[in-house]
């Protein structure tokens, strides 16, 4: 489904992504782990071309990724993103804002838009809200808004890029849960998060990153118990003790 092949990635004289290869199969649940500053951010940005790549390539379904213009926006109504900010639009209803992408670049009509988009929001437990704005709303209603306009586009394969790290703590389960339901689902993810419990039970496979780099990838289970890296075993024995 996506095959990055030996990526770099600089900024000025920074390496963040050095020699990358990674391949995320159809239905998989990626998460990727690691310290601060270790690339996985920009790893998930460069998937929909948020971010450019000095060498290698990116293939999505068998097909690099195109580099301007309309072939460029199709990539990116095909790769759903969620971010660490909610990124909702403040002036538009919650209703106008999972309606926008569909009515805009799919070019559904109003009315196909809003009937999908109102079942977006009640599977992810924000129906009620649909008339409201931004503003009136939780941190985790907020950003269950965000994945309902994701998926609105019908994408491909979902990146999340630290989907509850601005989010007070007994909002992230509501979050997690909602994207346990798409893992459950087979929606192609590719997760980037500091959220260990999420990895352990939702993730396919672990790729734990550090210094721009893919240290080690393997299942939750043999990550999380047995892991081959000193690094890694550094970067959870600081995680999991508390």
């Amino acid at each position: 489904m996506v095959v990055l092949d030996h990526v770099d990635k600089h900024y000025g004289s920074l390496h963040v992504l050095q020699d990358i290869n990674l391949s995320i199969r159809r239905g998989e649940v990626v998460v990727v782990i690691g310290p601060s500053g270790s690339g996985k951010s920009t790893l998930c940005r460069t998937i929909n071309r948020l971010e450019t790549i000095d060498s290698g390539s990116i293939m999505l379904e068998g097909q690099p990724l195109p580099q301007e213009g309309k072939q460029l926006a199709k990539l990116r109504a095909d790769v759903g993103m969620v971010f660490q900010s909610f990124n909702l639009f403040a002036h538009k209803t919650i209703l106008e804002n999972v309606t926008l992408g569909p009515t805009k670049v799919r070019k559904q009509s109003k009315s196909a838009a809003e009937k999908k988009a109102r079942e977006l929001l009640d599977r992810v437990g924000v129906g009620p809200q649909a008339d409201k704005y931004p503003a009136q709303l939780s941190g985790g209603q907020q950003q269950r808004v965000a994945i309902a306009r994701a998926l609105a586009m019908e994408p491909k394969v979902m990146l999340f890029d630290e989907p509850t790290s601005a989010l007070d703590p007994e909002m992230i389960k509501e979050v997690l849960d909602v994207m346990v339901d798409l893992a459950k689902q087979g929606m192609t993810m590719i997760v980037v998060t500091h959220e260990m419990g999420f990895a352990r039970t939702a993730a396919d496979r672990v790729v734990f990153m550090a210094d721009g780099q893919i240290v080690e990838e393997n299942t939750p289970e043999e990550f999380f118990t047995n892991p081959r890296s000193d690094r890694a075993r550094d970067f959870l024995g600081k995680i999991l003790k508390h």
